[in-house]
Parts: structure tokens; C-alpha cells; sequence
């Protein structure tokens, strides 16, 4: 198989886990609030205990409802920021992938992942118990800004490393120097006539 085939094979395949992070964000704004709060409550749960176990605290359950109750705002609004770092890095890839690069790619891959977290606010306003925020927005817009910054570094750092062979700019290079070699001898035979 040849690196044109796997690469146009590949192409496509790129978007599958941008769509299943769009999928997976749609689903959690599709909880209840009732649902969603009892979630992200679980999961600041399942924090303080770990860091009471781990460090050996040993803190009542008065002390550990009070931590719990403590944290739970900022893993809610956390897990905003990580979805859409998340969306972001899995957008990002495919731009790169199909030669969006740069600045370009902040604002395609940024735009499309803003507006996508315009519109699951807009969707969470249909669902009982929660609403839209412009806050959650802007939360959202900072993981998208992060995960762009981070997928840039991934392709950068691919492309001088592991995934050079793959590159269009190796090939590029290859048959210019090519190229080079085939002007040089022509010249080296027109001199020698």
C-alpha cells in the first residue's frame, strides 16, 4: 500500500472521534438537572474519598460532605472545560490532517467548536431542570482555545518525529531534491556535448 492510499484512506477516518465527542457532549446536556447534579456529584465524591484514603486524612463524614460540597461546583465546570479541550484536540487533528493549518485553524477548528457550544446550550435550555449560560460558554471557549494550542503542538511534534514519513512536506522535499539531482545531470550532459 502506498503512502497516498493510507493517507487517503485515513483522511476520512479522522473525523470519527470529533463525532463521537459531539455525541458524548450531546448526551450529557440531554440529563435532567436532577441527573446531571447527582453525576457530577459522584464523581466529587469519589474525589474526596480517594484523596482522604490516599493521604490518609482520616476525616469524618461531616468534614468530607462539607469538601464534597466544596468542590462540586468547580468539577461541574471543570468537566466544560474538559469536553470541549477534548472536542477541540479531536476538530483540530482532522483540520490538520486535511492541510488547515496555523492561524486558519484557530479559526475553523475555534468557530465550529464555539458554535457547537452555543448550540448545546441552546439545547440544554429544552431540558428540564437546566438552562443556558453564556458563563458555560466562555468555559467552553477556553478548553476549545487550549485543545487547538495542544493539537498543534501533537502535529508539530508528529511531524519532526514519528509520523514524518506520512508527511506531505517530506515528499515535497524528496522530490525537489530529486528534481535537483535530474536538472543537475542534465546540465553535466549538455556541458559534456
Amino acid at each position: 500500500m502506498t503512502k497516498k492510499t493510507l493517507r487517503y484512506l485515513l483522511k476520512p477516518l479522522s473525523l470519527l472521534p470529533a463525532l463521537c465527542m459531539m455525541y458524548v457532549i450531546f448526551s450529557f446536556s440531554s440529563h435532567t438537572g436532577k441527573e446531571s447534579a447527582s453525576l457530577s456529584y459522584q464523581v466529587s465524591k469519589t474525589i474526596i474519598l480517594a484523596y482522604n484514603k490516599v493521604f490518609d486524612k482520616g476525616y469524618s463524614n461531616e468534614i468530607l460532605n462539607q469538601l464534597i460540597a466544596l468542590i462540586h461546583p468547580l468539577v461541574r465546570k471543570s468537566a466544560h472545560f474538559t469536553e470541549y479541550f477534548v472536542l477541540a484536540v479531536t476538530v483540530a487533528l482532522p483540520l490538520y490532517v486535511y492541510r488547515i493549518r496555523g492561524i486558519f485553524l484557530f479559526f475553523t477548528g475555534g468557530i465550529f467548536c464555539v458554535l457547537f457550544a452555543l448550540l448545546d446550550e441552546y439545547h440544554q435550555s429544552f431540558v428540564s431542570g437546566r438552562g443556558a449560560s453564556l458563563k458555560d460558554v466562555g468555559i467552553d471557549s477556553l478548553g476549545v482555545l487550549f485543545g487547538i494550542l495542544f493539537a498543534q503542538l501533537i502535529c508539530f511534534l508528529g511531524k519532526k518525529t514519528i509520523f514524518h514519513w506520512l508527511s506531505m512536506e517530506e515528499y515535497r522535499k524528496k522530490k525537489k531534491k530529486y528534481e535537483q539531482k535530474v536538472y543537475t545531470n542534465k546540465k553535466l550532459m549538455e556541458e559534456d556535448i
